[in-house]
């Protein structure tokens, strides 16, 4: 049990030192939201390209099936829109950019609709979260191409400061659980001293022994 709580523990300090190292880097990019845009796009355009290389393996091992040719044309493109946002990290970060401010625009224009016309029970925070999204659509899409050199890092940065303090909350919980539910190790027992046990008094000859010794 204790062997099993110290792997679950060392587990746990490895969870929260990989939080640690995620918030650093979320605080990095939010000082330098240009090289975190540059970054989180070359780090998308090789998952892109490693996805597209694996699925085209997969494609070439499942031949003679009848999705082959939908797998491989996937794994093409894949493929493709990797080396472009490799090749072009800047104008692909743009394409992104407006995409993202019109998926602010339609979230935010749905919520707004559909708060208004449903009025549930959180009729209120819908409509903040509608308008909240509206107003950060139309802010991007002023600011377009500026705002790409800024908003994807922004929204990388600040993913990989969230997910670096959930890291390190859950390591140090589940650390402090784990130290909760396991045994604590037994004191060393002491061989001397009053606490010592007193040893066995060697028990005294009987007479038939001593008499057969004698007549011996």
């Amino acid at each position: 049990m204790r062997r099993h709580g110290k792997k679950l523990s060392r587990g746990f300090s490895w969870l929260a030192v990989l939080g640690a190292l995620l918030v650093i880097g979320g605080i990095v990019g939010l000082v330098y939201t240009g090289a975190a845009t540059l970054t989180s796009m070359l780090l998308f355009g090789w998952l892109l390209l490693i996805g597209g290389a694996v699925g085209l393996l997969q494609a070439v091992q499942s031949r003679g099936t009848s999705y082959f040719w939908l797998a491989a044309v996937v794994a093409a493109l894949n493929i493709a829109a990797g080396v472009v946002v490799i090749r072009h990290p800047e104008g692909s970060a743009e394409a992104l950019t407006m995409f993202a401010a019109l998926l602010f625009l339609t979230g935010g224009l749905f919520r707004l609709v559909g708060s208004v016309v449903v009025r549930g029970p959180q009729f209120g925070w819908t409509l903040l979260q509608g308008a909240f999204g509206l107003l950060l659509g139309l802010l991007v899409l002023f600011d377009w191409p500026h705002s790409s050199r800024y908003v994807l890092g922004l929204f990388f940065s600040l993913a990989l400061l969230f997910d670096g303090l959930g890291l390190i909350a859950i390591g140090v919980g589940g650390r402090r659980i784990v130290s909760m539910v396991t045994p604590p190790e037994p004191l060393p027992e002491s061989s001397a001293g009053p606490s010592a046990a007193p040893s066995p008094s060697p028990s005294p000859e009987s007479p038939e022994s001593v008499r057969d010794q004698s007549n011996n």
